[in-house]
């Protein structure tokens, strides 16, 4: 990508943001979870190509979080320089985080930053719940994007989902069974450790685990799950 144009700094994009408010937008937001005090209601199928056009720059991407609203951090994360974002840059997003969605997108960038493992443990040890959220959606990235990565990696990160697939917070249990799913979903070689731990979470007696491993155990035994997982390794 080319270098950003100037005339795109901070002000001119939060203006230009403000002329794409859509009530209607926040109010379908609303009913999906997404915290709408401080949205205009752009989606997220237009921020990715303005990002794009708007190019990279690690500085005014730190700028823009500071501004606070939903549209401007997302777009931080997309035109942020991954490999210049720090852990204590990651810890102090992470901070800020009030709304899935904002999660979803910003763990997207976490799990490509030199930082990722780090990062995944002390956002899981946090006790806030998007926080929390963050770490379990980094897995399920990076489990997908993390392509040179070893299997023994995520096999290694299922201790980890144990650990807190008993969180019976909404938005954190949501994203255990994704971390979980994608896993299972990544190679045939972690599909049958991850199913194994999703089919005793599934038996437990706590309900937050049984609803963890019942959610994972239907997509890794779906028959697309498994042609997809046979057709890549070639079997």
């Amino acid at each position: 990508m080319g270098a950003p144009s100037p005339d795109w700094d901070v002000a001119r994009i939060v203006a230009h943001l403000e002329t794409l408010d859509s009530p209607e937008n926040r109010e379908g937001m609303a009913r999906y979870g997404i915290a709408t005090d401080r949205t205009y209601g752009v989606p997220v199928t237009v921020l990715r190509p303005l990002g794009r056009a708007i190019g990279r720059d690690h500085e005014r991407a730190l700028e823009l979080w500071e501004t606070g609203s939903r549209e401007a951090r997302l777009l931080a994360a997309f035109t942020a320089d991954r490999k210049r974002l720090t852990s204590e840059q990651a810890w102090r997003w992470a901070a800020d985080f009030d709304s899935w969605d904002v999660v979803d997108g910003v763990a997207d960038v976490f799990a490509d930053t030199d930082a990722w493992r780090d990062l995944i443990d002390r956002f899981a040890a946090d006790e806030r719940e998007f926080v929390r959220r963050t770490a379990f959606a980094m897995i399920a990235w990076a489990a997908v994007h993390r392509k040179k990565e070893p299997d023994a990696t995520f096999l290694g990160l299922l201790s980890l989902i144990e650990d807190h697939a008993s969180d019976e917070r909404n938005f954190v249990r949501k994203a255990v069974s994704w971390a979980l799913r994608s896993i299972g979903k990544r190679s045939l070689s972690l599909h049958g450790p991850a199913l194994a731990l999703a089919e005793r979470l599934s038996s437990s007696q706590d309900k937050a685990e049984r609803w963890v491993g019942k959610d994972a155990v239907k997509e890794l035994t779906s028959e697309k799950t498994i042609a997809r997982l046979k057709a890549r390794s070639g079997k």
